[in-house]
């Protein structure tokens, strides 16, 4: 396949992450598709206009545009665009029609998978979809999802040609929870930028972002329930060792919930007494969080839910051990006891534990920096372009798979 037609309906690779409905996905697609124009494969990215200064078209790099499709009005929360998923494949289609040369879908989240099986159909193109999260995996963690979406991963599931999973646990879900056929499921890990992602001075980088020389936990994300950013700040209040620890939390409000959520932080930060030992950062530029990295001395990462984890990855590439709940595709980033820790539950004082133990053994800190470090140039992202592109141009000349 040499011109993909990329479906980012609810998100933009042109959108800082970090805040409102930003995040790992837009560096997906970003990352990805880039890496893809390298190689010589071109792909055009279709979004949703939500602003009207923006042009249609963005030229991003050789190979590589994204183009702004309006499909109701620009405000729209997320909660809304179910309604307007017709509304933005009629726009697609108009655009393929008219400029040809396509000869392949890339779905991303559900929503663009919507759009994908009805243009799959409509103009006989093979559809790849990549979920990032699963409905059915947050309900299991407690998280309201609507049936709705439920409904729509499983059909995009079993409609799509190829369905890429991020690690062998997602495959798994995939399978026993949506009942997707297995041998339409490609395991294809997520990358990471070494050029910007890379061990370097802490003590500069801690000078760079305004940080004493006090032990640094990290915690990058959107505020959200699903991301635990009240666990990581349960755990500082844990780590009785070190009273004059920090926690860093780099990151903004999410989803309808974000400010609710916001409120209760700030409370339970007030409640616990750590005013003078928790900072929060806005979101950051993607090339910034480097030197927020640097600075730290453990990562914590206490997620209810992961498909993969590009925080995880962009700290070990870092050296910066990690320590993560012991969920979906962390499993696969973090080897317990050698680059970090994953801790089964979600007791603060089991983070706790292990970073009282990496804080109070410099030695082992940096013996799992080194690991970290190695093991994250098993991800790039030229990796994940050249498996794409072997998956697709193997499977280009079979027919079109029917709906399951």
């Amino acid at each position: 396949m040499n011109h993909l037609a990329v479906l980012s309906l609810h998100t933009s690779p042109l959108v800082q992450p970090g805040s409102g409905d930003s995040g790992g996905m837009n560096v997906y697609v970003r990352e990805l598709i880039s890496a893809l124009a390298r190689s010589g494969r071109e792909s055009t990215v279709f979004v949703r206009r939500t602003d009207l200064t923006t042009p249609e078209v963005v030229n991003v790099e050789p190979g590589f545009r994204v183009v702004h499709v309006t499909a109701g009005a620009l405000d729209l929360s997320k909660e809304e665009l179910p309604e307007i998923v017709g509304l933005f494949a009629d726009q697609v289609s108009k655009w393929i029609r008219t400029h040809g040369g396509f000869d392949g879908l890339l779905a991303n989240y559900w929503l663009s998978g919507l759009a994908g099986h009805r243009l799959k159909h409509e103009l006989g193109l093979p559809l790849t979809t990549v979920f990032h999260t699963l409905a059915r995996v947050k309900a299991e963690t407690g998280e309201i999802e609507p049936q709705r979406r439920m409904d729509a991963e499983t059909a995009v599931a079993r409609c799509s040609d190829i369905v890429l999973a991020n690690s062998e646990e997602e495959s798994r879900q995939l399978v026993d929870l949506y009942g997707t056929d297995i041998s339409r499921i490609e395991i294809v890990p997520p990358g990471v930028d070494h050029s910007l992602f890379s061990p370097g001075d802490r003590e500069e980088a801690r000078k760079a972002t305004g940080l004493s020389g006090d032990p640094v936990l990290l915690f990058v994300g959107r505020i959200q329930p699903l991301k635990g950013v009240e666990v990581a700040i349960q755990t500082l209040a844990h780590l009785k060792k070190y009273p004059n620890a920090q926690l860093v939390i780099v990151g903004g409000a999410s989803g309808p919930e974000g400010p609710a959520t916001e409120e209760k932080i700030w409370s339970l930060v007030n409640e616990l007494e750590l005013v003078d030992r928790v900072l929060f950062v806005p979101p950051q530029a993607h090339h910034d969080l480097c030197m927020w990295y640097r600075s730290a001395d453990v990562l914590i990462m206490p997620s209810r839910s992961e498909s993969f984890g590009l925080v995880a990855l962009e700290a070990a590439a870092c050296g910066i051990p990690v320590v993560a709940s012991d969920v979906g595709g962390l499993r696969t980033l973090v080897d317990h006891g050698q680059t970090g820790f994953l801790v089964e539950g979600r007791k603060p004082e089991d983070f706790a534990q292990h970073i009282n133990n990496l804080f109070g053994d410099p030695i082992a800190g940096a013996e799992m920096a080194v690991a970290a470090a190695e093991k994250s140039w098993s991800f790039t992202w030229q990796a994940t372009a050249e498996r794409l592109k072997q998956i697709c141009d193997s499977r280009a000349l079979l027919a079109l798979v029917e709906c399951s």
